[in-house]
């Protein structure tokens, strides 16, 4: 698992997985295979998903890797607690699983709590399971 920070200032941890590394066809079994995960937590509930390629590719005037085969957000709550109305400025999560010619990438912002983060990362590294 790769830590960035994105355009200086967003913590992303982000992973790579090569295609004969998982199990996974496509970006969108990744997506119902992290539904599982979400359905399965104590207090995770799903969201949405948002399908980003086909947002992108519908503007006009878009730009895209054209390496990019598809991009997908699983959008996603773990909020269990409320303590102060600034904690709505970092949720709902999202995990972005992006479809390339062979492999995928997983990225997601960094969670601000950290046993929920240490899940999250363990979702996104259960993917490679080859």
């Amino acid at each position: 698992m790769k830590q960035s920070l994105l355009l200086d200032k967003y913590p992303v941890y982000s992973l790579e997985i090569a295609k004969d590394e998982t199990t996974f066809e496509s970006a969108d079994a990744i997506i119902n295979y992290l539904q599982s995960k979400i359905a399965a937590h104590p207090f995770a509930v799903e969201i949405a998903v948002f399908d980003h390629y086909t947002h992108t590719t519908g503007i006009e005037d878009h730009t895209i890797d054209p390496n990019i085969k598809a991009a997908l957000n699983i959008v996603f709550c773990f909020g269990k607690m409320l303590p102060k109305p600034t904690m709505l400025a970092v949720r709902p999560r999202s995990i972005g699983v992006c479809e390339l010619q062979d492999h995928f990438e997983i990225s997601f912002l960094e969670v601000p709590n950290e046993k929920l983060h240490e899940v999250t990362e363990g979702w996104a590294k259960s993917i490679k399971n080859k």
